[in-house]
């Protein structure tokens, strides 16, 4: 696994629906207490702060929960969501853009006992971290690390070793957003065609 953070360069790209593609394969990292946890990142889905129904964000919304998203690209924005899972995203572009990314599967690498303890489990299999709230469980990430930066020593992303192509990986729609119309139908998920890390094909 590579030692180098993604720098907030790559955060500040302006087409979030790029970016989302561009993690897969990327490792997310978490030192929550003293141990790292860490997964390749296997499914992500964009959503633009602009004429995107299904983003928090959409027509200029601010509230409490949304105001992380309108940071400068490089920090996490963490919510929950019916009361229960802990969501990651990545916040993307420059200041009040609303742009984030939403990680949605990992594949477990460093820290594996300590992620199936945490998550109660038995087995190192896609039941453990594929899945948005299943990974923040995993990873120790909760409400509490809301606006983290990612270039800190608690949540960051590194470059690691996988590397995609366009013909290995899926573009679908996105997951539970029925209410988003026309929106629902965008082709902004990702995930590798061969990965068997993935919440849902």
């Amino acid at each position: 696994m590579s030692n180098d953070k993604l720098p907030l360069s790559f955060y500040r790209q302006d087409d979030v629906v790029n970016i989302a593609r561009q993690l897969v394969g990327k490792v997310l990292c978490t030192r929550i207490g003293d141990t790292l946890t860490s997964g390749i990142i296997t499914e992500t889905e964009a959503y633009c702060g602009r004429n995107d129904k299904a983003c928090h964000a959409h027509a200029g919304t601010r509230t409490e929960r949304t105001e992380t998203m309108y940071q400068g690209g490089g920090m996490a924005y963490i919510y929950l969501c019916y009361g229960i899972h802990h969501l990651f995203n990545i916040v993307t572009n420059v200041e009040d853009q609303a742009d984030a990314v939403l990680v949605r599967a990992i594949e477990p690498l460093n820290g594996q006992q300590l992620m199936l303890q945490r998550r109660g489990s038995t087995e190192v299999a896609p039941t453990l971290t594929a899945g948005p709230g299943r990974l923040t469980e995993a990873l120790g990430i909760s409400r509490g690390y809301d606006q983290t930066s990612l270039q800190g020593e608690q949540i960051w992303i590194e470059e690691g070793e996988a590397d995609f192509s366009d013909d290995e990986l899926v573009a679908t729609q996105r997951v539970g957003i029925e209410y988003a119309e026309e929106d629902a139908e965008l082709p902004w998920r990702f995930y590798p065609n061969e990965s068997r890390w993935i919440s849902k094909k």
